[in-house]
């Protein structure tokens, strides 16, 4: 049996969730986890089921089948299987921690991608990359050659067919076109609580203010600085005796971790836009088991 997922986006009303149940179970279809988010405030509507096949019914044909439905309630709605991996490409340049823990939970199997690529504007970390058996392009970027950079990234996504690109402390900023090209398919790991602390040194910032809680931001990008729809955050307490440079070493993890919950829950598509925000729903039952022992 077949593992399949159905995500739903529409204007709310009533009937949506008896029409999408009554017609898995007419497609021989058994509902195995549901979530849903009614937003009083904006009248959208969200909806991801998971569910196995157990009549042979394939993606094609549900999609198909549901077209009418979907037709009928206005809906935004995707068919896909849950076993196959989405292409990924990471984007870094000279902190490595988050590269590090992503490849990690790649080799064994916990953060469900295909890692096609990493691209960086230094070498750092091509030895790296490549003893992990993934192409490695150094494209330098300049304020002279940022047209010709970035086409050059495009071209490495487009070649590799991938569908998410993640920003795993990539210090450049991206042109506006790139992020509309892009939109919702570039995520972003910022070291600080958002929206506190935007730009850039905001563990310094964070510092300078006294704060007694720093933190992480995963969120994706758009042409505003650190201002994409939040996906993920967590934090940390730190005290009045810790410094700066404390504050850096006691931020990776947190960085670390709150990126690759984000970026589990989008490859999951348990990931919806929602206006300025996100509706996230939480991850299936086995879903973050891993394929093997790290």
């Amino acid at each position: 049996m077949s593992s399949y997922a159905l995500r739903v986006q529409c204007s709310s009303r009533r009937g949506i969730v008896a029409a999408i149940s009554t017609f898995l179970a007419d497609q021989g279809c058994n509902i195995t986890d549901s979530a849903q988010f009614d937003d009083t405030e904006t009248g959208n509507f969200f909806m991801r089921v998971s569910f196995r096949s157990e009549q042979g019914q394939g993606l094609d044909g549900l999609q198909d089948a549901f077209a009418p439905i979907a037709a009928a309630f206005g809906m935004e709605a995707e068919f896909f299987d849950e076993a196959v991996k989405r292409k990924m490409v990471i984007m870094v340049s000279r902190f490595g921690h988050c590269l590090n823990d992503l490849l990690y939970r790649w080799r064994i199997g916990a953060l469900p991608v295909e890692i096609v690529a990493v691209i960086s504007n230094h070498m750092d970390y091509q030895k790296l990359v490549v003893n992990h058996d993934i192409p490695f392009h150094c494209i330098k970027v300049t304020k002279e050659n940022k047209p010709d950079a970035e086409a050059r990234i495009m071209a490495v996504v487009e070649e590799t067919g991938a569908e998410l690109v993640v920003l795993a402390r990539y210090m450049q900023i991206l042109s506006d076109d790139l992020c509309r090209k892009m939109s919702g398919r570039i995520i972003n790991i910022h070291h600080s609580f958002l929206p506190s602390f935007k730009g850039a040194n905001p563990y310094k910032q964070a510092f300078e203010r006294g704060v007694k809680l720093i933190g992480a931001t995963s969120h994706y990008v758009t042409a505003d600085l650190d201002e994409g729809p939040i996906i993920e955050q967590d934090i940390i307490r730190v005290t009045h005796a810790q410094s700066a440079e404390d504050y850096v070493s006691l931020g990776r993890d947190v960085e670390a971790q709150v990126f690759a919950r984000a970026i589990h829950a989008h490859v999951k598509g348990r990931v919806f836009l929602n206006g300025d925000k996100t509706v996230v729903f939480p991850p299936s039952p086995g879903s973050y088991a891993s394929e093997r022992m790290g």
